[in-house]
């Protein structure tokens, strides 16, 4: 695995409630929470509605993910997810992520979203004031 992730070095940190219907029969945070938490912060960076990057009739998919569990988290608390642009290619975004709970990490995650046009549903490349917005994060 790669270095241990530390909130600090991520532009991007949300912070969420974990709810009791978070937890699994072992007591902790289940998994697909942690999925849920991911898709929030990865959707506050590339869908903010006052400066959207993609363009009208466009969107972005998830083509790949990989998540990596560190640590457990309980309820009751929070949990701080941190994401950052890794690289963007022609049509794609590599992002990580990491979710963290009293400032330790618990989970690592790396995704790939692809910018699609809605009317032929492929991958369509990123536009210039795309590329500007995702270099500034």
């Amino acid at each position: 695995m790669d270095e241990t992730p530390r909130l600090e070095d991520f532009t991007h940190v949300t912070e969420d409630k974990l709810r009791f219907a978070d937890m699994d029969r072992q007591g902790h945070i289940n998994n697909v929470a942690f999925m849920v938490f991911l898709e929030q912060a990865r959707c506050e960076v590339i869908y903010d509605p006052s400066d959207p990057i993609a363009p009208e009739g466009c969107a972005f998919v998830v083509a790949h993910i990989r998540i990596d569990f560190i640590d457990e988290m309980l309820w009751p608390g929070t949990v701080h997810t941190a994401t950052r642009i890794q690289s963007i290619g022609r049509s794609s975004i590599k992002i990580e992520q990491a979710l963290f709970q009293n400032g330790k990490p618990c989970a690592r995650a790396f995704s790939v979203v692809v910018l699609v046009d809605d009317a032929t549903r492929r991958s369509t490349p990123l536009p210039q004031q795309a590329l500007d917005r995702l270099k500034a994060l």
